[in-house]
């Protein structure tokens, strides 16, 4: 609990092994693998040995500072993704939300990183203001199985329906840990263009795959509400945030993903277009 509310600095990161690298890397030699994969993670997190990885991090978190700020400015009511994929999925975002980056801040004022790599802005939504039909765009990889074609349909913010070409029964176990798990806690922003995607590799690892593009996750909502951080759970609760034991991100953004937000005063303004932030966001 101190961890999701920024008690304590934290930080997530992954070195290749043996047996992850032949997984991205199959027609390979294990030790070619292995240095790929290297090669690979040392690209998604802006290493290329020129000695201006800091500064290159420097920047990239000042790019997300300034969406943030869009983002926050606009106070969208709601989010309507659309793609070939077939998604068309409209999301309600609770009042005072808040939109966060990939750095962060604890209670005690300590500036972090808490996953490396990080592309992503990010909320979460209104526990019952998830409606429409969601495709997933990549793979995702949960508990030692890969679940592949997958979609939910959602009414209300609860997935009535699940639906895999491979791997459903272990997606449907996902969804039903507990009542949270059938409900939606987060919606990330990621650019289609990202040193994640742009290498078109499926890594087999959430920390990165989310990073690939735009994704949702089911399960515990992060506390992205004005003054969250100091609320009690059941404060969040009450406030139209999600609990759950568990929080599962999958992948939905596509090189044609379009987001369309609107404000609580009526404005329709894109968000997203052609898979990555519209002009002026």
């Amino acid at each position: 609990r101190l961890q999701m509310c920024g008690g304590f600095p934290w930080c997530i990161a992954s070195i290749p092994i043996p047996s992850w690298a032949k997984r991205v890397f199959p027609d390979v030699p294990e030790s070619e693998a292995l240095e790929r994969l290297w090669d690979a993670i040392f690209s998604a997190v802006r290493i290329s040995g020129d000695g201006k990885c800091v500064e290159k991090w420097r920047a990239h978190l000042d790019t997300l500072a300034e969406r943030l700020e869009k983002m926050n400015a606009l106070n969208f009511k709601t989010l309507h993704y659309t793609n070939a994929l077939g998604t068309d999925l409209t999301v309600e975002l609770p009042e005072d939300h808040v939109w966060e980056a990939g750095n962060d801040v604890t209670l005690s004022g300590q500036n972090y990183i808490a996953n490396i790599p990080t592309e992503e802005l990010f909320t979460s939504p209104l526990k019952t203001g998830v409606n429409g039909v969601v495709y997933a765009s990549l793979p995702l990889a949960h508990d030692g199985c890969v679940i592949e074609g997958f979609h939910f349909v959602v009414r209300e913010g609860k997935i009535v329906e699940a639906r895999a070409r491979k791997g459903e029964e272990a997606l449907r176990a996902a969804i039903s840990v507990d009542e949270g798990a059938g409900y939606f806690g987060e919606v990330a922003l990621v650019p289609y263009d990202s040193p994640i995607s742009n290498q078109k590799i499926l890594f087999y690892n959430t920390l990165f795959d989310e990073n690939a593009a735009c994704h949702i996750a089911f399960g515990e909502a992060y506390p992205c509400l004005k003054g969250g951080q100091q609320m009690s759970k059941e404060e969040l609760k009450e406030r139209g945030l999600n609990d759950s034991i568990t929080h599962v991100d999958f992948m939905i953004g596509t090189r044609d993903l379009s987001i369309v937000g609107t404000t609580r005063d009526g404005r329709e303004i894109p968000v997203f277009v052609d898979g990555n932030f519209a002009p002026g966001i």
